[in-house]
């Protein structure tokens, strides 16, 4: 991995309707894949009945890869337990809010069961004795898109108990920290504590949330102890973190504290799908990636993206490499297809791979061909590419969570939006004006790094956040927080003084009165608005002492009232945007905004898209064409030359790209 950018499918032998090792890893190879990733899928094939072991397939695999040349990466099968497992242990299968789990699916099971943890610990020892010593394993994956799974056995909510013990000490701080005293929820010894699933508390659900969510990071850092103990000093560990799912990926993953988790791991892996076709922005890789590279503030690994995938995304001719390039863009040191083969049974039966049912190479597997040629020949120009952004977006899971219990509609209504959406409203538009940031956790206070760092719906905010983000500002720092910011501390009880909570002089603002706008428009004089801009979900009616208003709400009752404000405090400048308003009108707010607030904004937008990164000292830049049509780019740029053919450009010289097409150039 050190010397070459990885490029690979994930290889299922087990799933194979008949025996073609040998053929797949010719067709590897001849395509210019380097790596394949094999084994977190198969607990019953490696271990079929309790205690009976037999790797011999997936050490047949090793050795041909090693033969061909194509490094692997063994994952540890422990997301899909087998039949044996659950019949032995029917308490396995997770309790969840929605009753017991069903045998059938994976992820369906109870992570703290001392059951699944003896018989995980066995089954991952056997196969590291089995494959660690193999010269064609690289490194390893810790289970599989991991998430708690709802857990809410009576031992999972004995060591919420104890979770709860360690941070509240007393019966008398929880009851108050979670204003247990309304509805007469209060306790008065920690044996009364109820089962967490008929709370009606926020606070107190959200608190369960929080520590299901470490329950992650534990399992994660359990099973990486026992990895250290067999794997090789050249062998990583990573894992394959996602993303909250929309029939793709999407937002920020609410079952996971992925900034926590990402300590058991030396090098993040993410796995990332998206629209395709026509309707393929990129987006949601420059997202997914800004979070994947955010967890370590290094490159990642892509270790799932799609090749043909669900249905609907058969990539138009050059998207696969338009889409590789994207992710090396973002900061990928690698791109794994999910999957090599397309499944001949099951549920996955249609989320097809490199190689079509029939098995036998097609357009997709000679567009890859092409693309593992040519992703051999910028290794030499892209390892270690280094992001370097200025601007910062603050995620929260606590704010997430906060939303989910409070959400922006009203009472037995079910919300249009979420945490996830106000947050891509702000990261979309970013990436369609093509400002690249990082994604950051609110767990970190030291912001200086930034000349903008973005608060989207900051809802559970603990007062140290507060005031580290209010000293930035005043420093000299710039911040865009949003609607519902500074409302509620950590545990969701909310503040009781002035809104937002200690930010109202940093914000020249402050509000007691917010509704869901209907016939609301979005006005202003400074910048030049969409007709008829509605404002959408949620509406502040903020009143001002110092900032001054860019933007104001049109309605016969709350017109004239300010929905985009600016102001300046300390040496720095906070603006605040008090309502949601459509995509288009985002845009226009942040071309006139953004350079109020220490940011230069280009010429370029979307669908053209610009991304830079620095790589053996030198500037790189991605220029990507999410359009099916031709797209010049006459736009400022540094003489240099095109990549990987060296084929040299003058300072500022235009040139074009074809429809979904992408070109690198190196300073």
């Amino acid at each position: 991995m050190k010397d070459k950018l990885l490029f690979g499918a994930a290889y299922y032998a087990e799933y194979m309707p008949e025996e073609r090792i040998e053929k797949d890893m010719a067709l590897l190879t001849e395509a210019g894949f380097n790596v394949i990733r094999v084994a977190e899928s198969a607990w019953s094939t490696w271990e079929p009945r309790d205690g009976e072991f037999d790797f011999s397939l997936l050490t047949k695999v090793l050795d041909a890869a090693h033969t061909h040349g194509i490094s692997v990466i063994v994952g540890t099968p422990t997301y899909a337990i087998p039949p044996w497992l659950a019949k032995k242990y029917p308490d396995v299968l997770s309790d969840t809010h929605a009753g017991p789990c069903r045998y059938g699916p994976r992820q369906n099971f109870d992570i703290t069961h001392p059951g699944y943890r003896f018989h995980t610990e066995r089954v991952i020892r056997k196969l590291l004795e089995a494959v660690s010593g193999r010269p064609a394993v690289i490194g390893y994956q810790l289970d599989n898109e991991t998430k708690p799974y709802d857990t809410c056995s009576p031992r999972a909510q004995s060591l919420f108990k104890d979770w709860l013990k360690d941070r509240f000490c007393t019966v008398e701080n929880l009851n108050r920290e979670m204003g247990l005293a309304y509805w007469s929820n209060s306790i008065s010894d920690w044996d009364d504590l109820p089962d967490v699933r008929g709370t009606i508390n926020g606070s107190l659900g959200a608190e369960y949330q929080a520590f299901q969510r470490h329950l992650v990071t534990e399992f994660l850092l359990w099973q990486r102890a026992i990895v250290d103990e067999y794997k090789r000093p050249d062998q990583f560990v990573t894992h394959n973190f996602d993303y909250e799912w929309r029939g793709y990926s999407f937002g920020l993953q609410p079952d996971v504290d992925q900034f926590d988790a990402a300590a058991a791991v030396d090098i993040t892996g993410c796995d990332i799908y998206h629209p395709s076709e026509d309707h393929l922005t990129g987006a949601e890789i420059a997202f997914g990636g800004a979070v994947a590279y955010g967890l370590k503030k290094a490159s990642y690994l892509v270790l799932e993206t799609q090749a043909q995938g669900n249905f609907g995304w058969l990539p138009y001719p050059g998207q696969l490499r338009l889409q590789a390039m994207a992710h090396l863009a973002s900061g990928a040191q690698g791109v794994e297809y999910w999957h090599w083969h397309s499944i001949h049974n099951a549920l996955e039966s249609y989320w097809k791979g490199v190689l079509s049912h029939d098995l036998t190479p097609g357009d997709t597997y000679r567009e890859a061909a092409a693309l593992g040629k040519e992703l051999a020949a910028l290794s030499p120009y892209l390892l270690d590419l280094r992001k370097q952004s200025k601007v910062a977006v603050m995620v929260s899971t606590r704010s997430q969570t906060g939303l989910q219990w409070f959400p922006a509609c009203r009472p037995g209504e079910k919300p249009e939006k979420n945490y996830s959406d106000f947050l891509r409203w702000l990261c979309d538009s970013l990436y369609r004006l093509n400002v690249e940031y990082d994604v950051i956790p609110d767990a970190q206070r030291d912001l200086s790094a930034y000349d903008l760092v973005i608060l989207p719906c900051l809802y559970a905010a603990p007062e140290g956040l507060l005031e580290a983000v209010r000293a930035y500002v005043e420093k000299g720092g710039h911040i865009l927080a949003t609607f519902r910011t500074g409302f509620a501390d950590e545990h969701l009880k909310i503040y009781h003084d002035a809104q937002p909570h200690m930010l109202t002089d940093c914000l020249g603002l402050t509000y007691d009165r917010f509704t869901k706008p209907e016939g609301v428009t979005l006005a202003s004089d400074a910048i030049p608005l969409p007709m008829d801009t509605a404002v959408t979900d949620w509406m502040e009616l903020p009143t001002l002492t110092t900032a001054k208003a860019l933007c104001t709400y049109d309605h016969p009752v709350w017109g004239g009232m300010p929905a985009v404000t600016v102001n300046d405090y300390g040496a720095g400048r906070a603006a605040y945007l008090a309502a949601c308003f459509t995509a288009d009108a985002l845009d226009r707010v942040l071309e006139n905004l953004l350079p109020q607030l220490g940011v230069a904004v280009g010429p370029v937008r979307f669908p053209l898209v610009v991304k830079r990164g620095i790589s053996a000292g030198r500037e790189i830049t991605f220029y990507l064409n999410f359009s099916g049509k031709s797209r010049t780019a006459d736009i400022p740029h540094p003489a240099g030359a095109f990549l990987p053919d060296g084929k040299p450009i003058a300072a500022d010289e235009p040139f074009t790209l074809p429809p979904w097409g992408a070109s690198i150039l190196q300073s």
